[in-house]
């Protein structure tokens, strides 16, 4: 016996004789209905759940890629779900009255999906690098996708009524339980399968295939006989149209994205990685002073080489001045200021803690990191751990002569956490009575209430304060706070001539201008980050 047609079925079942066999030749007997209709059931039923994961994928991506090119990882995703949970809620209604025509509609709504939300990674990084209107496109993007992800659930019901009526309140449970699912599923593979092996623009992509496909298949293969020549004909165009697309971004993503991010820099990008916690960009070019070698993490300028001894001369010597024969240094994974602590030759104990592997890699194998860093990275006195350093403080127990934090700024909330009382309070109990601490603090001049509420917080976990700022060229003016358990002097010591830093300039550098007193702010903590709202707040203007 042949095995039944299930679309046929589906689209309008024969009558069948009280015996279960049917009462017409060549028709289905009962047994043969019966399996065709759990065959289609199921095979919805996968559909939704493919839909599910790919929808949350989708709004996953537009949270992610938010955090990289602006940062604060909570207004990204605020803006996102709100815009996108509201859209659902449209489109839901707007579903309505395609309901009559609810395969075709279906269709059209899960290609335009699969092609917007596998594009919208792509579109959004270009807005981003060539139009610099990022929020206004997010917030579109977001809505039309909320819009179409919320007409998918009334259609759906209807077809899952048409293949075999039940109770509304059985339909649902069946709908939400396997979309729920499906949720559970592509949350949990955008961070562990597709940004690892694909990253979020090709991710994004194949997600999108993978949404073309399940669509089709639910209407080409279980509601086919539903589905007139005429209208079969277009929307198997469409779909061939929208897989065509996908392909050709897929193939072409590699080169979009090297030119999109290389309009975002002036100089020339020599080594560029995605990672999971950050975009590292290293750029190059040639002046009459030498190379400009410069590293950007998610955007922001981490150093130029023209004028970086500045910088880490700054940082870390005045925590050097005091006793160091054992040092932390947490983040700089770079190895400019291990390097600097590595000019000390009676600082035998030292131990580098960096969130990033990546960025340890680059330091270690880099050309131009290497040169600058002088292989501080792989120098036999010091100890390199890849570690998240909040949690490496939390279960660490040795104590240290000298700390330096040399952190990003504090733009984003993965970033804050390393600016709260809580933070500084883990640092001070690793150090050594007499022990000296420093920490990276910003602009004075371009954020002074970030600058002065990094002082309150280090003071609000019980450590004596000193603020200082010298002239980095490349960031302006820029300070720093030495931290101890009691007043220590702010003095220089180096074993050897240092090319900026003198006790003399390090004596002017505790004196501020005027026009930019200290500030009386209140602390930053882990609850309440007010550290990530000056930081956004301040530079938007410069």
């Amino acid at each position: 016996m042949t095995s039944p047609d299930p679309s046929r079925l589906v689209a309008g079942a024969p009558h069948t004789s009280g015996s279960g066999r049917t009462t017409g030749s060549g028709q289905a007997t009962g047994s043969e209905k019966t399996t065709a209709t759990r065959w289609s059931r199921s095979a919805l039923l996968a559909v939704v759940f493919v839909c599910a994961a790919c929808g949350l994928v989708y709004e996953l991506a537009l949270v992610s890629l938010g955090s990289f090119l602006i940062g604060n990882t909570a207004t990204q995703a605020s803006i996102v779900l709100a815009v996108m949970v509201f859209a659902m809620g449209v489109g839901s209604l707007a579903a309505k009255p395609l309901q009559p025509h609810s395969v075709t509609a279906f269709a059209v709504i899960e290609l335009a999906l699969a092609l917007l939300g596998g594009l919208s990674v792509m579109a959004l990084y270009a807005a981003f690098a060539y139009l610099a209107l990022y929020t206004q496109a997010l917030v579109v993007v977001a809505f039309v996708l909320g819009l179409l992800i919320g007409a998918e659930i009334p259609l759906l019901m209807v077809l899952l009524q048409r293949i075999r009526r039940q109770e509304a309140g059985s339909a649902v449970a069946d709908i939400f339980a396997v979309d729920y699912i499906g949720a559970l599923v592509g949350g949990l593979c955008f961070p562990f399968l597709l940004l690892p092996f694909f990253g979020q623009l090709r991710g994004a992509l194949v997600v999108g295939l993978v949404n073309a496909a399940a669509g089709s298949f639910l209407v080409f293969v279980v509601f086919r006989r539903s589905l007139s020549p005429m209208r079969m004909a277009l929307l198997g165009t469409a779909a061939v149209a929208v897989v065509a697309a996908l392909v050709a971004a897929l193939v072409y993503s590699s080169k979009f994205e090297v030119t999109a991010r290389q309009a975002l820099y002036r100089d020339p990008i020599v080594a560029a990685e995605r990672t999971p916690y950050q975009d590292i960009v290293i750029t190059e070019r040639r002046t009459a002073e030498g190379p400009d070698t410069r590293l950007y993490l998610n955007g922001d300028l981490q150093f130029s080489s023209i004028d970086e001894y500045r910088y880490h001369e700054a940082l870390v010597h005045p925590a050097m001045s005091g006793a160091h024969a054992r040092v932390l240094v947490l983040g700089g994974g770079d190895g400019l200021a291990l390097r600097e602590v590595l000019t000390y030759p009676d600082a035998g104990d030292i131990t580098l803690v960096e969130l990033d592997p990546e960025m340890i890699r680059l330091a270690r194998n880099d050309e131009r990191l290497v040169r600058l860093n002088r292989g501080s990275m792989t120098d036999p006195r010091a100890r390199v751990i890849t570690a998240d350093a909040f949690t490496w403080l939390r279960q660490a127990n040795q104590r240290y002569d000298a700390i330096i934090i040399d952190m990003p700024d504090p733009d984003e909330s993965a970033t804050a956490k390393l600016y709260s009382t809580e933070f500084y309070a883990l640092a001070r109990a690793h150090l050594a009575d007499g022990g000296r601490m420093v920490v990276q603090s910003g602009s004075p001049y371009f954020a002074p209430k970030s600058f002065w509420c990094i002082q309150s917080t280090l003071r609000d976990a019980g450590l004596w304060t000193q603020p200082y700022h010298v002239d980095v060229p490349s960031f302006g003016d820029w300070g720093f706070h030495l931290a101890a358990n009691e007043p220590v002097p702010l003095a220089v010591h180096a074993p050897r001539p240092l090319r900026f830093l003198s006790a003399d300039e390090l004596a002017s550098a505790a004196v501020f201008p005027l026009d930019r007193p200290p500030l009386d702010m209140p602390p930053s903590t882990l609850m309440d980050p007010r550290i990530l709202r000056y930081a956004q707040s301040e530079w938007t203007v410069y």
